[in-house]
């Protein structure tokens, strides 16, 4: 068994995999359909990050928001069939770095929104953006326009750690954009992580204070990995060992809960009444459609469940969305019923507190004695809580939590 270091910043924890669409017989039958999200993906970055394995691309030049906002329509009113009429429970605008856009261009992305789908008047909208003093003095504007929570990109306040990480902001500016994102709106995640190069405990310990000082509602604390296909997969920093890790983990554990932060999944920590509902719905298996390049989605059907990823290149992307050229859709494939057991359990099993039983029928339309047997070896190794009426991973089971999940493979 090997201990559970989930690493993506917030809404970024889905990136499930996708194969070129194919047909698929369904057999499952969905008698409601799960809550819906928008995820929308602004691909452009000042600079790619050293440990970033996301679909962020460097600006050159200035981001081409005109063609951008085009293609954005064009991909939606293509997707439009697919979701007609069903409400939008949140919105989550992430990257790249979104909040590189002007407060035009946003305002105007929002109203594109509203006018095409049925956003509901209290939606939760979530900006992902990175600290620095041109971006956060656009906070006021954007909370105008319909933001109602900004996610901030800190990762740490020391600033060699910045420096390694290969961040564009430093210290002073990552405690003025918390400032300002706080006056801007009243819901303000911090991302943050440790276990960074040649970090201590004690540096992490200070890094977590002086997040918690700003008493936001939420924090996303994730544990450095290096990701195939990135920069330090190449040329790997030296990290603290699987004995600091743990080290780090537990301090995080013990000083958000005596602060006043629940630990409701993996990476994710709030106050009463503080979660992110956009992620929540990722981990209850709920839909979200995914516009903009890279971006993947999971819509349910009546008969059938499917997942689909738009092309990555933002180039392409606006290129074929504009002409509605259906290749921006890269893939597509309904998911099999043998697959939905580990679909479900992949998302649900990260929350701390688990979900019902009833919800897997509920939202994967096949019945729960498919995944009997994995629940039955689960519960017989101790990874899973002998409930019936609730799947939730033991004490042991949430401390090797991709064990657990791999038992729902088969």
């Amino acid at each position: 068994m090997h201990p559970i270091f989930s690493i993506v910043p917030e809404e970024k924890a889905r990136k499930p995999g996708v194969i070129p669409r194919i047909g698929v017989k369904p057999t499952s039958l969905l008698t409601s359909l799960p809550p819906l999200s928008l995820y929308v993906h602004v691909p452009w970055c000042v600079r790619k990050c050293p440990y970033c394995d996301f679909n962020s691309h460097e600006l050159k030049n200035e981001i081409p928001e005109r063609e951008y906002l085009d293609a954005l329509q064009a991909d939606l009113e293509q997707a439009l069939p697919l979701v007609w009429g069903r409400q939008v429970v949140s919105i989550f605008i992430g990257g790249g770095t979104p909040s590189l856009l002007s407060a035009k261009a946003l305002d105007d992305m929002l109203a594109m929104f509203r006018a095409c789908l049925n956003v509901l008047p209290d939606a939760e909208i979530t900006l992902e953006a990175n600290p620095g003093t041109v971006e956060a003095g656009r906070f006021a504007d954007y909370a105008a326009s319909g933001v109602n929570r900004i996610s901030l990109g800190i990762q740490s306040f020391n600033d060699d750690a910045l420096k390694a990480l290969g961040r564009v902001h430093d210290a002073r500016q990552a405690r003025d954009a918390i400032a300002i994102a706080q006056r801007a709106v009243k819901r303000v995640n911090l991302d943050l992580m440790y276990a960074l190069p040649q970090q201590t405990v004690a540096a992490c310990a200070e890094d977590l204070r002086q997040a918690m000082s700003f008493q936001t509602g939420h924090l996303s604390l994730y544990h450095l990995t290096l990701e195939p296909n990135t920069v330090f997969a190449k040329y790997p920093p030296i990290v603290p060992d699987d004995d600091t890790s743990a080290a780090m983990q537990d301090l995080i554990t013990e000083a958000t809960s005596a602060g006043g932060w629940e630990q409701y999944e993996v990476s994710a920590y709030a106050r009463p009444g503080e979660r992110c509902l956009h992620n929540l719905n990722y981990w209850e298996f709920g839909d979200y459609l995914g516009i903009g390049p890279g971006a993947h989605g999971k819509l349910s059907f009546h008969d059938k469940i499917i997942r689909q990823a738009k092309l990555k290149n933002p180039s392409s992307w606006m290129e074929k969305s504009i002409r509605r050229d259906a290749s921006h859709i890269a893939e597509e494939r309904v998911l099999a019923p043998q697959e939905l057991g580990f679909e479900f359990m992949l998302n649900a099993l990260r929350l701390k507190e688990g979900v019902a039983a009833a919800s897997f029928r509920e939202h994967t339309g096949v019945s729960v004695l498919s995944i009997g047997a994995a629940v039955k070896r689960a519960v017989d190794k101790g990874l899973l809580e002998p409930d019936p009426s609730r799947f939730q991973a033991s004490a042991l089971g949430w401390r090797f939590l991709n064990d657990l999940q791999a038992e729902f493979l088969e």
